[in-house]
């Protein structure tokens, strides 16, 4: 870990010092230009400069502000579902599934300290040491260790630890990781569900080997092309994805969760449990297969079986 408390102490009172003599009224209205956010530069220096944006004199550099911006844009987009979990919740725990470097649930823990004056409380797990203890690092640095927590381990280990979670989110978990993270929030029913899919093949892969064994069918041209079968099949796995949580209960929305200058994987699926199971919901996602095909994802059997 490396910081004692007293030595981390000093750091962050020192760094939080340089940040209000930085950010003046008029340096913050230039940066800002009007945007509302909940994470401001002076407001936030230890987490920002842990999270590597912030310069050691709690300047914010030319090449950091779109992060900057970016992460304040994550934070925005689940405010409402937080604002609903801290109304129904004296503690808002998350799972973040494939954590990474885990961006989002700091942030979010961050406000839960220091903006909505309500504990958020954060599992991520992943299953790259460094990855782990790098977070650590970040935490610590951010004075949030005492809600934020991080284990190396698969995302099937993180179902044993998902007891009593209220929200699951996976950002950028490749491939079937999505609709893993997906299974154990649905499975543990949590309320919030939110997923950033990323390299969607399991689809395509179906469709490749459709085309291979010489299978005819309308989408015959798109499973035989590589580019327009991967293109297509991302867009289709996270409608089919979307269906199967509103069958499961939820209310379902994607949104541009990125700017398309920074990821073209820059869509984050939302989903609050509102109600019980929507057959409906499961013979739309039911014909959307048979139309495309008649590959579907394994999600849709675990969650049938669940």
């Amino acid at each position: 870990m490396g910081h004692t408390s007293t030595t981390r102490n000093r750091w962050a009172a020192e760094l939080e010092a340089r940040a209000r003599t930085h950010w003046t009224q008029a340096r913050t209205d230039a940066l800002l230009r009007g945007k509302q956010v909940l994470i401001k530069p002076g407001d936030a220096a230890p987490l920002l400069r842990a999270l590597g944006l912030l310069d050691a004199d709690a300047s914010l550099p030319p090449a950091q502000v779109r992060k900057y911006f970016q992460v304040n844009h994550m934070v925005g987009v689940l405010g409402p579902a937080f604002a609903e979990l801290r109304a129904r919740h004296p503690r808002v725990r998350l799972l973040d599934a494939g954590c990474g470097r885990s961006y989002l649930t700091l942030l979010l823990a961050w406000c839960g300290e220091h903006v909505w004056r309500h504990p958020v409380e954060v599992l991520g797990v992943d299953r790259n040491a460094d990855v782990i203890d790098e977070c650590r690092r970040r935490t610590e640095l951010a004075q949030l260790d005492h809600v934020a927590r991080f284990e190396v381990g698969a995302l099937d280990d993180a179902a044993h630890h998902a007891t009593g979670v209220h929200g699951v989110i996976a950002l950028h978990a490749c491939d079937t990781a999505t609709c893993d993270a997906i299974a154990i929030g649905v499975a543990r029913g949590a309320e919030l569900v939110a997923v950033a899919p990323c390299c969607q093949a399991e689809l395509a892969r179906g469709w490749r080997a459709l085309a291979d064994a010489g299978a005819d069918g309308e989408l015959g041209p798109i499973w035989r092309t590589p580019h327009l079968r991967r293109e297509t099949a991302a867009h289709l796995t996270d409608a089919m994805r979307m269906l199967l949580l509103r069958a499961a209960g939820y209310e379902v929305t994607a949104i541009e969760f990125i700017g398309a200058e920074h990821t073209r994987k820059n869509t984050l699926i939302r989903a609050m449990r509102r109600a019980e199971q929507d057959d409906a919901a499961r013979r739309e996602y039911q014909t959307l297969v048979r139309a495309t095909g008649g590959v579907g994802l394994r999600l849709e059997e675990r969650l049938r079986h669940l």
